[in-house]
């Protein structure tokens, strides 16, 4: 009995608390590179300029095409899918943050 002892304490080892995973807890509201911006706003404000900088694009790809000044007619319709792309994530990230504030308006505190 005394051998079975000392083989199992060989091949049995005590669990080992683990560390912290890093990055865990970085998406919460800190400021972003020293300035008094959140995370959560930096990423809406990012959007938002994304599709301005991809609509106005748009814009001057049809002007250029309509003066003719245009070379490569084809960049257009990709510049208006880009566009168009860009705002349906912007929509998308809308939906998901509304969805979340109202889940968490459900929540009992």
């Amino acid at each position: 009995m005394e051998l079975s002892t000392q083989l199992s304490a060989e091949f049995i080892k005590p669990m080992e608390p683990w560390d912290s995973v890093s990055g865990i807890g970085a998406a919460t509201a800190k400021p972003v590179s020293g300035e008094n911006k959140t995370l959560f706003r930096s990423v809406f404000e990012n959007a938002v300029e994304q599709v301005r900088f991809t609509q106005e694009d748009a814009e001057n790809k049809k002007y250029l095409l309509a003066t003719g000044q245009l070379d490569d007619v084809h960049s257009l319709p990709i510049a208006e899918a880009k566009a168009t792309l860009s705002v349906e994530v912007l929509v998308a990230l809308r939906n998901k943050a509304l969805e979340s504030y109202n889940e968490i308006m459900k929540m009992n505190v």
